[in-house]
Parts: C-alpha cells; sequence; structure tokens
C-alpha cells in the first residue's frame, strides 16, 4: 500500500470535514495580562481577516513577548453593504485572539491603492493624515503592514500609506518594520516565524469569524497548508539557497527593517528563522 495515498487522503479528508465547522463564536482566548506601559505592536490590515491571517507573529509577541498588539482597521472591505458587518465580524475577530482594535473612521478608509495616490491627491492626503495621527498617538514599538508586491490593491495601497505617513513624522520617530505577505510572495523575505500547534488553531479560529469571506473562500481551512508551504519556501529564501529546512511544522513568513532618521534602514544582515522555543521579543530592542 502506497503510505502517501493515505497521507493525502486524510489531508483531503480534514479539509472537506472542516467545512462543517462551525464560524466563529468561539470563546476568547486566555490573553496574557499586560503591564499599562507594555510595548505596543499595530497590524495595519487592508482589510478586516488580514489581522488573523498574517498574525502568526503578532500573536506571538502578545503571548510571550507580552507586547499590546492593536489591529488597525485599515479599510472596512470594498463593498459598503458588508462594511458594518465586516467590521462587526472583525471585533469579534479580535477579541476572540486579543488583539485590541482601532477605526481609522466609520466604515474605513476608502480608494486605499496607487491609483488614488497618483490621481486624487486630496483622497489620499487626507488617508495618510489619519494614518500618521494614529502612528504619533500609539507610538509603537514595531508595526506591521504589507509589502509593495502584495498582488491585491488595498494591500500594495496599504503599503504605500504607510510608508508616506511614516515620511510626515519628525525624524526621531523610530520604529521597526515588519512587511507581510499573502496574496503575492515577498522575493526577499528575512525572517521565517515558526507557530506551534495551539497558535495555527487559534489563527484558523480567529479567522472563521469573518463569516462572509470564508463562506466566500475558505481562507480559515486553507491556512495550515500556507503556512507548511512557507516553511519550504522560507527554507531557502530566508537560510540561503540549497539550506536544509528547519524542523518547523507551520511558519509565516516576513521582512524586518527599521523606520530610522526619516527613512528605511536594515535590521540585520542576512535572515533570521525564529523557532517556537525560540522568544521573538529578541528581534525588537
Amino acid at each position: 500500500m502506497n503510505p502517501y495515498q493515505t497521507l493525502v487522503a486524510n489531508y483531503a479528508r480534514y479539509f472537506r470535514e472542516g467545512k462543517s465547522h462551525p464560524l466563529g463564536g468561539f470563546l476568547p482566548t486566555c490573553k496574557p495580562t499586560l503591564q499599562p506601559s507594555a510595548p505596543k505592536a499595530l497590524i495595519f490590515s487592508p482589510h478586516p481577516d488580514d489581522e488573523c491571517i498574517i498574525g502568526a507573529l503578532p500573536l506571538r509577541l502578545l503571548r510571550e513577548a507580552k507586547l499590546n498588539v492593536i489591529n488597525v482597521a485599515v479599510t472596512q472591505g470594498s463593498n459598503k453593504t458588508r462594511q458594518t458587518e465586516r467590521y462587526h465580524e472583525l471585533q469579534a475577530a479580535c477579541g476572540f485572539i486579543g488583539f485590541g482594535l482601532i477605526q481609522t473612521r466609520p466604515g474605513g478608509l476608502e480608494k486605499i491603492g496607487i491609483k488614488t495616490r497618483a490621481q486624487d491627491a486630496a483622497t489620499w492626503a487626507q488617508a495618510v493624515q489619519i494614518i500618521a495621527k494614529i502612528l504619533q498617538t500609539q507610538s509603537p514599538r514595531v508595526i506591521f503592514f504589507p509589502h509593495e508586491h502584495d498582488w491585491n490593491s488595498s494591500h500594495i495601497g496599504t503599503h504605500f500609506l504607510v510608508l508616506d505617513a511614516l515620511a510626515t513624522l519628525p525624524k526621531d520617530f523610530t520604529c521597526h518594520l515588519v512587511e507581510t505577505e499573502y496574496w503575492g510572495a515577498m522575493a526577499s523575505p528575512n525572517l521565517m516565524i515558526e507557530s506551534n500547534e495551539t497558535d495555527v488553531a487559534d489563527l484558523v479560529k480567529g479567522v472563521s469569524f469573518h463569516v462572509g469571506e470564508v463562506r466566500r473562500n475558505p481562507f480559515h481551512l486553507l491556512l495550515p497548508a500556507w503556512m507548511q508551504d512557507n516553511v519550504r519556501r522560507g527554507s531557502e529564501l530566508v537560510g540561503g539557497q540549497g539550506e536544509a529546512a528547519p524542523d518547523f511544522g507551520f511558519a509565516t513568513l516576513y521582512r524586518l527593517r527599521r523606520w530610522q532618521h526619516g527613512g528605511i534602514v536594515p535590521a540585520f544582515a542576512g535572515g533570521r528563522k525564529i523557532s517556537r522555543h525560540e522568544n521573538p521579543a529578541s528581534l525588537f530592542p
């Protein structure tokens, strides 16, 4: 008997069974007690659901490093009839996973894309001002936002929106920049973060709160497979061509740099792989 036939059949069976599992409605996870002075990490999510999809490192920073992780809902989607519902789903997802939540404005920002940046200076400047105010008010140690080639127009727009907002801040403003990927893979990630099985299961449950989206496309059920494939990619993209894969079950890839003196500077040379046994706080001195 071919053992891989059984392996593949089990993958397929678990995926089919997953479609019958409940969407959202889970009791909140046990959030650690945070100090009032805890450093902040902001996730600038282009859409509701991105906060959990790319949330492996933010979740570990919350649980292991005791950072105050806050999701910034840049948009609430382009479908106006769903924006209020999507925000309620986002509130429930953040409440479950333990992230704080900031709404940019009622309904979220609109037309966040490079076309607006190039052709509608007034609308873009207003959005930049909103993000800059959040950055100044929250004074985060770490921010998460998509990389510049993340395919989806709102993801790419959010990348440039955050960078343009940073450029308006005083020169002494500093923070760590963590660029994320989902729709488009990064060519040059420099950080691979392993997740344990409990964290992956909680992220899947978190995504499931976005009921309208996962009924359209079951992102939550596909998340573990995506994180497994990240181990394959990251072993060489982060570790170096020809390097052996680490003994990770699930991972997420990021690009870590710093904002300093009004521009982007490297955080370190080469790439880093953080296992489930290491505290990721060491990445953000």
